[in-house]
């Protein structure tokens, strides 16, 4: 078996790796936490977390806060285990 088999494409571009490690380690981050962090612009952060969306690695929860709208990102257990063997992937690659 191939070292990088386990290395997932859907975590290749940095910001989805970023917004991947924030909730690893946060139950959850809203929009504004994602783009301050990550230095995206609303449009990149947009899509990139549409696609992971799509891939049900992170779920979506959009409510309001007084009058304002407020989206927050979770990453799911699918997600969780993936970016793992993302990550556990790229240790060994660069332990080789």
């Amino acid at each position: 078996m191939s070292i990088i088999n386990n290395i997932n494409k859907a975590f290749d571009h940095r910001i989805r790796l970023g917004i991947m490690s924030v909730l690893m380690v946060n139950e959850y981050a809203d929009f504004k936490m994602l783009k301050e962090m990550l230095g995206a612009t609303d449009g990149n952060l947009a899509s990139h977390t549409k696609a992971l969306e799509k891939s049900e690695y992170i779920k979506v929860e959009k409510q309001f806060i007084g009058r304002k709208p407020n989206t927050r990102y979770s990453a799911t257990k699918l997600g969780k285990a993936e970016f793992k063997k993302h990550i556990n992937a790229l240790e060994k690659l660069i332990g080789k």
